[in-house]
């Protein structure tokens, strides 16, 4: 067994962090070697219920877990660790503007990416999970000078595991089976699913008639049919990308990373895009041919993504 490592999860109590921790704890991010110090932050409103969390993670009795702690203080909750998951974020409410909740969400994340700064691990990785997630990641970076922005990722791995479920279910193939597949730009429903390079043999029409759309407005189709949000699928998706952060990929994984300028997307801007994790850092797959159709969704996307940052633009 190695040194235990501190994992810390915001939102602790919420529905998403229920299904996360136990992945974590399982060893499903580091692996079954490596014990966990489990941080979980919450507001102090949600104090108790974490607690509750953690009791439950107690009584699960899981070999990994070395220690469990439950915060109100961003301090306690960073210091000194190698990984986060931000999952907690202020919900869109009925009549709420997008420029509302990137306000409201703009102190949370500005409060966590200084303490993220001043307290974590020189080499933690930050996975922003809480909506907006790319321009909540924008505004923690931001404020965590003393860090790489490559430190910072959005999740958009729900919207690639999304995109690979739809063709296993058109198909009636296995969602292994599809190489190089990629969503481009905001996890909004100006995202772009791209099959264009993969070995996916599908009907063009049905593809960008259907599958696009379906894949884009998934999150909304499942609270009009469950009632509430994607929880337990985007705690697996928040699982699979720290993963293979930290363990490497072979083929094509969906990231939101800064941008270092490629395919016309600002530098800066965190985006999602094709890449492949090497040495415990994202690469941009490089040297693609975009066609018109591909350039004109990733810019329509990107250009979302621009409107945000300039509505925090004071946070940055």
């Amino acid at each position: 067994m190695t040194q235990p490592v501190k994992i810390t999860v915001t939102g602790a109590a919420g529905n998403i962090a229920y299904s996360l921790l136990w992945r974590i704890a399982a060893g499903d991010v580091y692996g079954k070697d490596t014990p966990v110090d489990l941080a979980l932050l919450e507001i102090p409103a949600a104090v108790g219920k974490a607690q509750g969390v953690a009791m439950e993670l107690n009584d699960s009795a899981l070999p990994l877990v070395n220690s469990i702690t439950v915060t109100d203080d961003v301090r306690e909750a960073f210091e000194n660790t190698s990984a986060a998951f931000l999952v907690g974020a202020r919900p869109r409410s009925k009549g709420m503007e997008r420029a509302d909740l990137l306000e409201a969400n703009g102190a949370i994340f500005t409060t966590q990416g200084k303490a993220i700064n001043d307290y974590a691990a020189r080499d933690v990785r930050v996975l922003v999970v809480g909506n907006p997630a790319n321009t909540n990641a924008l505004i923690a970076a931001n404020n965590a000078p003393d860090l790489d922005d490559s430190q910072f990722n959005a999740l958009m791995r729900l919207d690639h595991n999304r995109t690979l479920s739809q063709l296993a279910l058109k198909t009636g193939k296995s969602t292994t089976d599809f190489t190089k597949v990629a969503v481009w730009g905001n996890h909004s429903a100006s995202q772009f699913p791209d099959i264009t390079f993969s070995n996916a043999e599908v009907d063009q029409e049905w593809y960008r008639e259907e599958m696009i759309p379906k894949v884009a407005k998934r999150g909304a189709e499942i609270i009009e049919v469950r009632g509430s949000s994607s929880a337990a699928s985007a705690a697996s998706a928040a699982v699979d990308h720290m993963h293979d952060w930290i363990h490497g990929t072979q083929d094509w994984r969906t990231a939101a990373v800064p941008s270092d300028g490629s395919y016309g997307v600002d530098k800066g801007l965190i985006c999602g895009f094709p890449t492949i994790c090497r040495d415990g850092k994202w690469e941009i797959v490089q040297g693609l041919e975009l066609n018109e159709f591909q350039k004109e969704r990733i810019e329509a996307s990107v250009a979302e993504l621009r409107e945000e940052r300039e509505a925090v633009a004071d946070l940055l």
